[in-house]
């Protein structure tokens, strides 16, 4: 039988089955304040506390199928450039291990499946968002998965490709793992200068969030520069992540696919191209 997102999500702090009651729109709107000020917003303890359990151990019995990669990148993911000084931001290269476990793991038995295809949780994300073309990833391996990092480096300084991340916190490592962001840095330009002043610990703008099990984010990394601290300890840091789109049945490319979680399916080779962009990624 598979759970109730109703018995995991706190819906008396959060009730998003009843759009018309005053607490809903009181989170919807403290939402609508964070995003618009600094680019992220964090619903603490979305999920009871008395149900994170239950997410380490899918977590844990998935982990066996995570995809690890490790590899050097600056925070635009790019080649070197040799052309720009060598204390330019896009010449600056960091260590970064990370695993992927893919969506293929969580079945219609999962908590995490039932929490990102509960309708009322897609609709406060939507409205969250302020978006109108908006729909679940159709890629059957990356519309629900849980980020893996162990003891190392973590998740160097970056900004995402993609426009907002909605994720979970599930498990915290022993020790660091602090999620770390400048917000806004990029608007109408690059704005190295602050970009170089975030790799070097000198700038102001910084801000530290302590994301604690159950506690749920929505953040817009495609302005806003931001890392995962390094970590430490044997314990795994888990992160589940809810993919959602702006165009009906995208999947990813078969590259970029095989990139993240090792392995493509027949879908990725029968959409490849499709897609109404003509990104690389």
């Amino acid at each position: 039988m598979a759970p109730d997102p109703k018995a995991y999500i706190d819906l008396k702090r959060y009730p998003l089955d009843r759009s018309d009651d005053p607490a809903f729109k009181s989170v919807l709107q403290k939402v609508h304040r964070e995003l618009s000020n600094d680019g992220c917003s964090v619903l603490k303890g979305f999920v009871r506390s008395e149900c994170i359990g239950d997410l380490v151990i899918e977590s844990d019995l998935a982990a066996p199928n995570g995809h690890m990669s490790k590899n050097r990148t600056n925070a635009y993911f790019t080649m070197d450039d040799e052309t720009l000084p060598s204390d330019h931001p896009k010449r600056q290269f960091f260590d970064r291990s990370n695993a992927f476990i893919p969506a293929d793991n969580f079945s219609e038995n999962s908590a995490l499946r039932e929490i990102y295809e509960w309708k009322p949780f897609f609709e406060f994300v939507r409205n969250a968002l302020g978006e109108t073309n908006f729909y679940r990833y159709a890629d059957p391996l990356a519309d629900v998965i849980v980020n893996m990092a162990e003891e190392g480096n973590g998740f160097p300084w970056h900004f995402d490709t993609n426009n907002y991340t909605v994720t979970l916190a599930i498990q915290n490592a022993e020790e660091g793992g602090d999620f770390q962001y400048a917000p806004n840095i990029r608007k109408q330009d690059e704005n190295f200068d602050e970009v170089r002043r975030v790799l070097d610990g000198t700038s102001s703008k910084l801000k530290t969030l302590t994301l604690e099990p159950g506690d749920l984010q929505i953040f817009k990394g495609r302005y806003s520069m931001h890392r995962v601290a390094p970590l430490r300890g044997k314990r795994p840091r888990y992160v589940a992540i809810f993919s959602y789109v702006e165009e009906q049945g995208m999947v990813g490319s078969p590259e970029r696919t095989k990139q993240l979680y090792g392995k493509v399916l027949p879908i990725h080779l029968e959409r490849a191209g499709l897609r109404a962009d003509s990104f690389l990624d």
